[in-house]
């Protein structure tokens, strides 16, 4: 049986203007998960019209009635968490256990930012002149349009959503095309627990119709993207002209540096878990990983060992380690990379391949040895279960290998040298470091964000530090 989904704009379920529809597919199995109504740009400017006009009312609710409809969010996500997980891994893949765990920390988002309708406020600043009260206020930032990826489809809307509302704004939210049902499932909670009609506006399209509607407004005054580098870019291109807050987090190259002194099965275990969960597709995900030359052929072969072991399959199925690509588009791209790194002289010693398994799009996981820096595969976000492993003569060299890209976001290192793993943290170039710990994972309450071309070098997500691109500061100033 063929299910339709729709839209939410102005407090509505709607069907697309022109009737489009946009089909969701199981990358696992192949098989159709439904069709969901394809936004046009007429249908993303109302939405926009939607929010705009609903402002006002929530943007001057008291912060703490607009946290209570946050705390209501968690409760819901909690009591939801098995069908939301179940949900996750049919459209995107992953395994249930990280589906579950990407769950949790969307109920944690909510419950984290519904506090903040209570801290949000600003400062009382000693004034120079007498009998004079100065101090700043916060207020929200207006209508913010918010563009996330396939890879995480509750964990960064949830980081993006849930500060955008505890502040104050309203939102038109794109999703990805290929992880529709998600975010449906999100936006139904939310209404469900008490956002007003025009406060949250679903709009499932492509990025040429709503991604560009949005990026082109002069009704938003803000709009947060997370996916690609060349999508970012273009992005920022058309937000700059109308003077609009961008928020961007793009791509990463990230490294895991394994020094001489380390516990070999420790290294493996981080670049295992930062380089093949998740099926490799996350921001964060280690693709290069530079070791000292005295370690090197050790790590190697445990690394190739263990990812021969890796269990790859449904991610419902129990006892798997690995899911599928999302998509047959998003396979292929491993694949032509494994050729890539093949024709430029990498050694392949593991996976590099496809698996059979009915209709999913299944990789192996994929280790490289004899990796140069100026590789593409080293240079080139892959965005799968890969992994080259670059050597180092020493320290200095190996962060010197580290650095040498044009991404910024995550980097680790595996030592128990307490000097060098604080040297690594003051010298590598990237706003996420992990000492003895994988690329992957993130703490909420702490500011996330990359350097470079990672993102826009401008404002952090997540934490304390989301007030700074969803709210404005006014400065008042009282003579009595």
């Amino acid at each position: 049986m063929t299910t339709n989904f729709k839209n939410h704009i102005a407090g509505a379920w709607v069907d697309s203007s022109d009737g489009k529809t946009i089909s969701n597919t199981n990358p696992a199995t192949g098989q159709s998960l439904g069709y969901f109504a394809s936004a046009t740009a007429e249908d993303t400017k109302r939405a926009v019209a939607a929010a705009k006009e609903a402002l006002p009312k929530w943007g001057n609710l008291p912060g703490p009635s607009r946290g209570a409809i946050l705390d209501k969010v968690s409760q819901l996500i909690a009591a939801r968490t098995s069908d939301l997980a179940e949900t996750l891994t049919r459209e995107e893949g992953k395994t249930l256990a990280e589906a579950s765990g990407e769950v949790a920390r969307a109920r944690d988002l909510f419950k984290y930012y519904a506090g903040e309708g209570f801290r949000a406020g600003g400062d009382v600043i000693p004034a120079n002149t007498p009998d004079t009260l100065l101090f700043s206020k916060r207020e929200p930032l207006g209508v913010v349009a918010l563009i996330t990826p396939w890879n995480f489809p509750i964990a960064i809307p949830a980081w993006k959503i849930a500060p955008a509302l505890a502040y104050g704004n309203t939102v038109v939210f794109k999703p990805a095309s290929l992880v529709p049902h998600t975010a449906l499932k999100l936006v139904e909670i939310l209404i469900e627990a008490g956002l007003p009609p025009g406060v949250m506006n679903l709009v499932i399209g492509s990025g040429g119709a709503v991604g560009n509607a949005l990026a082109e407004s002069q009704d938003i005054a803000g709009l947060s993207f997370t996916g690609s580098l060349s999508v970012g870019t273009g992005i920022y291109a058309k937000t700059a002209k109308n003077l609009v807050r961008t928020q961007l987090e793009m791509g990463g190259k990230n490294p895991t540096i394994v020094l001489g002194d380390a516990s070999i099965p420790l290294a493996v275990d981080i670049a295992v878990r930062g380089g093949f969960g998740l099926t490799g597709q996350a921001c964060t995900a280690t693709s290069r990983v530079i070791v000292e030359d005295k370690v090197a052929d050790a790590f190697t072969q445990a690394l190739v060992e263990a990812a021969k072991g890796l269990k790859v399959g449904n991610g419902l199925d129990n006892g798997v380690q690995m899911g599928p690509a999302v998509s047959d588009d998003q396979l292929q791209t491993d694949l032509e990379y494994v050729g890539v790194g093949k024709g430029e002289g990498a050694k392949l010693l593991v996976g590099g391949g496809p698996i059979k398994n009915g209709a999913g799009y299944y990789v192996q996981p994929t280790v490289f040895q004899d990796v140069e820096p100026g590789m593409r595969i080293a240079q080139e976000e892959i965005f799968g279960p890969v992994i080259g492993v670059i050597r180092a003569k020493n320290f200095d060299d190996a962060l010197d290998k580290a650095n040498g890209i044009g991404f910024g976001l995550a980097a680790s290192v595996v030592t128990n040298d307490l000097k060098r793993a604080m040297t690594f943290a003051n010298r590598i170039e990237a706003g996420v470091v992990k000492i003895n710990e994988p690329t992957t994972g993130l703490a909420l309450q702490a500011p996330f964000g990359g350097f470079k071309g990672s993102s826009a070098n401008t404002f952090k997500e997540q934490g304390q530090a989301a007030i700074e691109f969803y709210s404005r500061t006014k400065t008042v100033y009282v003579k009595y």
